[in-house]
């Protein structure tokens, strides 16, 4: 009797638990909050101990994990505080589908929520098997003190001692060796778009990032990420193993690629979206393009810019804010291809690609173009705003890509 006393009280308990956490899990939806659409994601958790514990991300953003106050919770209904955003969810389970109301700084947005996570579609990231081989490698860069990893690409009929082969170097902040951003992989896509036109490549986690170890971030600035890549060219001739050796940098890398043009260290450049006027102008342009976008009306000049930035200096942007590349890119006399997007917003391309061509030595090898409709990744979008970033399935127009290949293939 007992036996069967204590079995009906742990099936009771056991529905209890099963009632209190229906809620648990994660959950998305849209928040149309004023022109802007934004996805948000809740997670909802009881521990074995009946403790409710929250957070919140925010992907369209690249914010994630940030935390949440859970104010109330039962079977059916949530109420939590995001303290940090200065932000609030109130929500009733209806069905599998939560419906509530996100509220922030006064105003109130309805705010659906579906059970699972939002699975993105991402058409031209490649998968295995490759029709080429690659190579898990390491390089070093010997001042520094870090050891980059990477992976090389050989293409298809890979021909040793002839085979074009590229270093690929990222953007500004700490990335992995596929550039990825909001699971697009920008990097591996083109490395396997150029692996199967006959060029190999080289691409690496950032010193510190991904499968990297060692070397200053802190205080590193891109004169010290440039020898990172610097190590990776010298790698690359080291091994006998291609023909002409060059790079191709995105952004911050960009810089880097003429930086290395300029020391005579490589057969030809391409820089994506690099500046080609001194940092401050640069960064002044894409703030006010910025509050364009957003639609302020306020204009900064070079001088407020700086101003507004001093209190928050890292010895990274006291760098960058300085530095002129325009001797660099005079100094470069190997092939240069320097391609930006009409609609990049971080790199202004009428201010930056004029720079650029208006230094650089004439060549017919050299090769500069502003491609409509393309913002900072090079995807097609509409306003080039970095919130449309994720919700565009390509990953880098066909055109660039085919673009780069042919030019690399031209180059004798």
């Amino acid at each position: 009797m007992n036996k069967i006393i204590s079995f009906i009280t742990f099936l009771l308990l056991a529905t209890t638990s099963y009632a209190q956490n229906r809620i648990d899990g994660v959950w998305t939806g849209k928040l149309n909050a004023c022109t802007q659409t934004l996805t948000i994601v809740i997670h909802v958790n009881h521990d074995l101990n009946g403790k409710v514990t929250s957070s919140l991300d925010s992907p369209d953003q690249g914010a994630s994990d940030i935390p949440a106050k859970v104010d109330y919770c039962s079977s059916d209904s949530i109420a939590i505080s995001i303290t940090n955003l200065g932000a609030s969810f109130k929500g009733r389970l209806k069905g599998d589908e939560i419906n509530g109301e996100f509220s922030q700084m006064g105003y109130n947005f309805p705010l659906n929520l579906k059970r699972g996570v939002e699975k993105l579609n991402r058409p031209q990231n490649p998968t295995k098997l490759y029709p080429y081989k690659t190579e898990e490698v390491t390089f070093t860069n010997a001042t520094d003190k870090a050891m980059l990893a990477g992976t090389m690409c050989y293409p298809v009929n890979y021909q040793k001692g002839k085979t074009p082969v590229v270093l690929m170097v990222t953007g500004s902040g700490l990335e992995n060796r596929d550039e990825e951003v909001f699971d697009h992989k920008p990097f591996l896509v083109i490395a396997d778009y150029l692996a199967r036109n006959g060029i190999a490549t080289l691409r690496y986690d950032d010193r510190t990032f991904g499968e990297s170890k060692g070397g200053d971030v802190k205080n590193a600035t891109t004169k010290d990420f440039a020898r990172d890549a610097e190590a990776g060219i010298a790698y690359l001739k080291s091994t006998k193993k291609f023909g002409k050796v060059g790079v191709l940098g995105h952004s911050e890398g960009g810089s880097i690629a003429f930086m290395l043009g300029a020391a005579n260290k490589v057969d030809f450049i391409i820089s994506m979206a690099g500046i080609g006027v001194r940092g401050d102008t640069a960064l002044t342009a894409q703030s006010n393009r910025a509050l364009e976008l957003a639609g302020q009306p306020n204009r900064l000049t070079t001088l407020q810019y700086r101003i507004s930035t001093s209190f928050k200096k890292s010895p990274w942007l006291n760098y960058f804010i300085d530095y002129d590349p325009t001797a660099d890119i005079a100094a470069t006399k190997c092939p240069v291809m320097a391609i930006n997007g009409d609609k990049d917003f971080q790199v202004i391309s009428s201010l930056n690609l004029t720079g650029i061509k208006k230094n650089l030595h004439e060549s017919n090898y050299n090769f500069i173009r502003e491609y409509p409709s393309l913002n900072h990744l090079f995807q097609h979008c509409t306003t080039g705003s970095s919130g449309e970033y994720r919700s565009i399935e390509e990953t880098v127009s066909p055109e660039v890509l085919s673009d780069m290949a042919k030019w690399i293939n031209s180059i004798k």
